[in-house]
This record gives structure tokens, C-alpha cells and sequence, in this order.
């Protein structure tokens, strides 16, 4: 499968990435409720991350705040002394307490995205970061346009290669796509939601589409199917409003697991694995895309990086799968 270039004159990524959300660990928003995945073992982290690394995915995706620095420090220490190796994309725009691993809200302001970028260096142990994003999805246009002109500034410190904005929003990630050293943009498509507005414009500006809930929070999985994901600090467990695949309690909700079942045949066609087949549909949308699945273990790593043997689905398999998802009045 084709390499990706991060940027003009960036870092090669391979098709698939990872993203370090899950191993951040547990942690909470300010009412107690999960926004984590739950407990993790960090032996089993580094080991995973360091396996993806001897399967050739060298693309990390982590923010500071998942785990409240965790998730930053797991990968930091997975990639020590091997620095040179990986690509890392981290994000900033929501502070936390790192002490009792609790988000306290998002902050915008420029001064905030210096000390944020500082913090991340030290717990990543980098000098610079590879695609800096912006983790704010909703603020303003005007906001963006100003952290975009100090992403410039950070560039030219040497401190990032490339920036991003993650965000499901067109509109907002044309206002980072007018900088010079804007390579991406990190938003949620997947066979579930797919993104056209947004694979346009990644198409329009030569930008990587870093993609988000490649695998929907683990539905387009075979291990997670329609069975329960309560588990405590799980955020399934406490769906909140945009998490629409799971109800109450982590259940994965039966018309999204009829949809699923819709689809299924074809994503498992040629001994590919359910992971395996969300993977290859992502691909075959578009050769900018990078899905950035989450992982807990070193199967996970093994199963998700053993989807590029298979490559992306087929033009004939892509148009079946739209056709079996279409609403019965848009099928002709």
C-alpha cells in the first residue's frame, strides 16, 4: 500500500496509524463521569506500541489530555531512544488536573497553546512534535485563524514539523488549511459516518485525513459486537451526547448493530477480520486516509496492522456497502 507525506517535504507514514487514546488509562470529566477506556495495564502499552513498530505503523496519535498526560507519557517511554523512528501527532486545547485525572474545560487562548506544547515536549521526552492539533473542534473561526498564524510561529521555532485542526467541521478545517504548514486534518469517518465534505477538502488542499473512530468505539469490532461494554471508567459505560453507538450502561445499540450486520459479509470477504474490513474501507475512500484505531494489547496491534496485507476494498465493494446502508428513500 502507498506510503503517505506528512506536509510538503514531511515525514513517510504508512496507511494505518495508531491512536493512544485507550491507553491513556482511566480518567473523568468534572461530574465524575468516565472519559477514558477503562483500566489498562502499562506493560502491556508499551509492549503493544513497541510491537507496532516492529510491523513498520510508526504514526502515533495522542493528546495531552487523555489520561490527564498518561497517554503522553506511555508513549514516551515506548519510544525512548528510538525517537527517530516515529512520527508523533499529539493535541492541545483542554487542561486537566493531572493529579486527580479530571478535565477542566477547554482553553484557547495562545498563551495556553505555548504552555501546553511545553508540557507535552517534556512528557513525550521530544524537542519537537511531528503534526501539532488543535483538540478545540467547535471553537471560533477567529480563534482558529489565530492559532493557526502561532502554529506558524511554533514551526518556524523548530518546536513542530506540521499542524492540524481535529474537528468534524469543514468550515473550521479550511481556516487551518490556509497555513503553510497545515499537512492534516483529524476527524471521524468511518463505514458507520462517512465524511465526504471532508475527504473533498482534505483532496482539495493536499491534506492527510488522520481518521478518528475508524472502527466506531470498538462496533465494528468482533469482539465488541451487540454485547455490553459497561465496564467501570469505560466512557461507553456513560455514553455522552455524540457517542450515538452505544446506550446507557455501554450496550451497543440494536440499529447500529443491524447495520453492522448489514455490512458484515463484506467487510469479512477475502478472510479479512471485521477490523480488518472498517480498515480497508477507509482506504478505499481515499489514499489521504490514515485510520488511527485504538489498542489495549499487542493482538489488537497484530490484528489492525494485519489489515494492510489485505489492502482497501474494491470500487465493487465500496458501491455494495453504500447500497446496503442507504436509507430506503435514497436507494434508486
Amino acid at each position: 500500500m502507498k506510503t503517505r507525506t506528512l506536509g510538503h517535504g514531511g515525514p513517510e507514514i504508512g496507511p494505518l496509524g495508531f491512536g493512544c487514546w485507550a491507553v491513556g488509562g482511566e480518567w473523568q470529566d468534572r461530574d465524575g463521569n468516565p472519559l477514558g477506556w477503562g483500566k489498562v495495564d502499562d506493560e502491556e502499552s508499551v509492549a503493544a506500541i513497541r510491537r507496532a513498530l516492529e510491523l513498520g505503523v510508526n504514526f502515533f496519535d495522542t493528546a495531552d489530555t487523555y489520561g490527564a498526560g498518561h497517554s503522553e507519557r506511555i508513549l514516551g517511554r515506548a519510544i525512548a531512544g528510538r525517537r527517530d523512528e516515529v512520527v508523533i501527532a499529539t493535541k492541545w486545547g483542554n487542561t486537566f488536573d493531572e493529579a486527580t485525572r479530571t478535565a477542566t474545560g477547554p482553553v484557547t487562548t495562545p498563551e495556553h497553546a505555548r504552555r501546553a506544547l511545553t508540557a507535552s515536549l517534556r512528557r513525550l521526552g521530544t524537542d519537537h512534535i511531528d503534526l501539532y492539533q488543535f483538540h478545540v473542534g467547535e471553537a471560533s473561526l477567529a480563534e482558529g485563524a489565530e492559532l493557526r498564524d502561532l502554529c506558524e510561529e511554533f514551526v518556524a521555532e523548530g518546536l513542530i514539523r506540521a499542524y492540524a485542526w481535529s474537528t468534524d467541521d469543514p468550515a473550521r478545517a479550511a481556516v487551518f488549511a490556509q497555513g503553510p504548514h497545515c499537512a492534516a486534518v483529524q476527524h471521524q469517518c468511518n463505514v458507520l459516518d462517512d465524511a465526504p465534505e471532508m475527504l473533498d477538502l482534505c483532496a482539495r488542499h493536499g491534506l492527510l485525513s488522520v481518521n478518528r473512530g475508524p472502527l466506531a468505539m470498538g462496533l465494528l469490532t468482533d469482539k465488541t459486537g451487540a454485547g455490553s461494554r459497561g465496564a467501570e471508567g469505560d466512557i461507553r459505560a456513560v455514553p455522552p451526547s455524540w457517542l450515538r453507538w452505544f446506550g446507557e450502561g455501554g450496550g451497543a445499540l440494536p440499529e447500529w448493530v443491524a447495520r453492522v450486520d448489514a455490512v458484515r459479509s463484506v467487510l469479512t470477504s477475502d478472510g479479512r477480520t471485521l477490523a480488518q474490513g472498517a480498515l480497508a474501507w477507509l482506504w478505499a475512500r481515499s489514499e489521504l486516509t490514515v485510520p488511527i484505531p485504538g489498542f489495549r494489547s499487542v493482538a489488537q496491534v497484530e490484528e489492525n496492522a494485519g489489515a494492510r496485507d489485505f489492502g482497501p476494498l474494491s470500487a465493487a465493494q465500496l458501491q455494495e456497502i453504500a447500497g446496503l446502508l442507504a436509507a430506503p428513500d435514497d436507494a434508486s
